[in-house]
């Protein structure tokens, strides 16, 4: 009888949550990620990072830079682990095309969102996303602390 492994209880690897602060989101990819066998192991004990995270186009592929992914203390001796490794992004190729064109547009850019598991493999959920302007930060503060009031209230009533 064949054991089987347990299934982690989130997908979701790492978020970039300032990223839904800093930029309205237009439209949502998901793509896969070239990684080495030190990256996924460290990925299985959630050692990643996105905040600093941006995707740029080079020759018609997509890049992940200034994503994190950091080396587990026991990584192998004859692999020299980089955290800061440019990843190769997979995406359809009209697809990247079309990205192509739209990021060639102003204001408009590439932003990783999360990281997460999909049938044992690492997909790169990234988004393509306009700058938000201080005022429009401010406003998401507010909405965001006004429905921190109406929580509150609720679960006060609720006593």
């Amino acid at each position: 009888m064949a054991t089987k492994k347990p299934k982690s209880t989130s997908p979701v690897i790492a978020e970039n949550k300032k990223a839904a602060f800093n930029y309205f989101f237009e439209d949502r990819f998901e793509a896969g990620m070239v990684l080495e066998g030190w990256e996924v192991k460290a990925l299985r004990a959630g050692k990643a990072q996105l905040t600093d995270g941006y995707v740029v186009i080079r020759n018609g592929e997509l890049f992940v830079i200034g994503a994190q992914i950091n080396p587990l203390g026991t990584a192998s001796t004859h692999v020299r682990p980089d955290a800061v490794r440019t990843k190769k992004l997979l995406l359809h190729a009209e697809e990247i095309q079309r990205l192509i064109g739209k990021v060639e547009q102003k204001g408009y850019t590439l932003v990783p969102i999360n990281l997460h598991w999909k049938n044992g493999r690492v997909k790169c959920e990234i988004a393509l996303a306009k700058g938000k302007a201080t005022h429009d930060k401010r406003d998401t503060i507010k909405e965001r602390e006004g429905k921190r009031e109406v929580e509150r209230a609720m679960k006060e009533r609720h006593r």
